[in-house]
């Protein structure tokens, strides 16, 4: 979900909020360079043009950096804060970043109060967690350990570590968290449609919702949401929809990256929308060899131009 994505997804509308892409912490004060290239939105006040807040996530072990990096990312302008406890990659696990430190509630519970006490009260910290590490045993612990240390909202990826992202997602367990902790609780895994929603809501209580994949995989998802909610008919949003998001995304990107490189977000934005429209699946069989941006361009052309006749 980077700045181009954000962009384009809070356009369709339906999303409350944005959360950048992980900053990593590890030895430094960060330079303002960096959290302008995670957020460049931070030069419109943090908000896409769409208006929507863009929250900067932080990811790190230190409670002292941390706090020094958020304080950095709060005087730079950005909306809000978010804590990153949950991210599965064993590559920031080994360093002990993301979901390794759910094996340390109490380092987790100094982190986030070094952070709390260092952002100005007008700033929300959030925090994103998993139901454990290997396990949920120590689900209980995690929650007691984050309950005191005035976190605006978290945020509960409905798996364990290990289980990665293999369905099912135990939404049922957030039931415990919302009873555990006075701040609110926001679901997140397995929620691909209106539907998931619905039974999300039923089995975990959660009135809010945070959406990854799915919404890569259906652009309008959010707002279809809205729209349910509100009891409102959705506006339609078509294939033709799609390859013209698609058509701007390749553009954009066109801008930001050396033009032999510009192609492969568009190859890796089709592989999650063909879960939702078969007609990125034909179209990802066709392009996924080209290198050329021009040669995107006429694919993406041409499949409009093939439908058409």
């Amino acid at each position: 979900m980077d700045t181009i994505m954000r962009e384009q997804l809070t356009a369709i509308g339906g999303y409350e909020r944005c959360v950048t892409e992980f900053v990593r912490v590890s030895q430094t004060i960060l330079p303002k360079r960096v959290f302008y290239r995670y957020a460049p939105e931070l030069a419109q006040g943090g908000l896409t043009s769409s208006g929507v807040p863009v929250y900067i996530q932080l990811l790190g072990s230190d409670p002292d950096l941390m706090a020094a990096n958020a304080r950095r990312a709060a005087h730079l302008g950005a909306p809000g804060i978010d804590l990153n406890f949950g991210c599965p990659a064993k590559t920031v696990n080994r360093s002990l970043g993301g979901a390794a430190l759910l094996r340390s509630p109490q380092l987790m519970r100094s982190i986030c109060r070094a952070v709390r006490d260092t952002v100005p009260h007008s700033v929300p910290v959030t925090a994103k967690i998993r139901l454990g590490y290997e396990d949920d045993g120590q689900f209980d612990s995690i929650l007691d350990a984050l309950a005191p240390v005035g976190l605006s909202e978290l945020t509960i990826h409905a798996r364990t570590r290990r289980q990665g992202y293999r369905p099912p997602a135990h939404w049922g367990k957030l039931k415990n968290a919302r009873q555990r902790l006075s701040l609110p609780v926001i679901a997140n895994g397995e929620l691909w449609g209106v539907s998931d929603i619905a039974r999300c809501h039923r089995v975990s209580g959660c009135g809010a919702f945070m959406l990854a994949r799915g919404a890569l995989c259906r652009p309008d998802l959010g707002a279809a949401i809205q729209a349910h909610y509100r009891s409102i008919d959705p506006i339609p949003f078509t294939w033709d929809h799609v390859r013209e998001l698609l058509i701007h995304f390749l553009e954009r990107n066109q801008l930001q990256y050396d033009a032999r490189y510009a192609v492969n977000p568009v190859k890796q934005w089709l592989v999650y929308l063909k879960i939702y429209y078969p007609q990125a699946a034909a179209l990802f069989s066709t392009v996924k060899r080209l290198t050329c941006s021009e040669d995107m361009l006429a694919a993406l052309g041409s499949d409009a131009l093939a439908r058409a006749a």
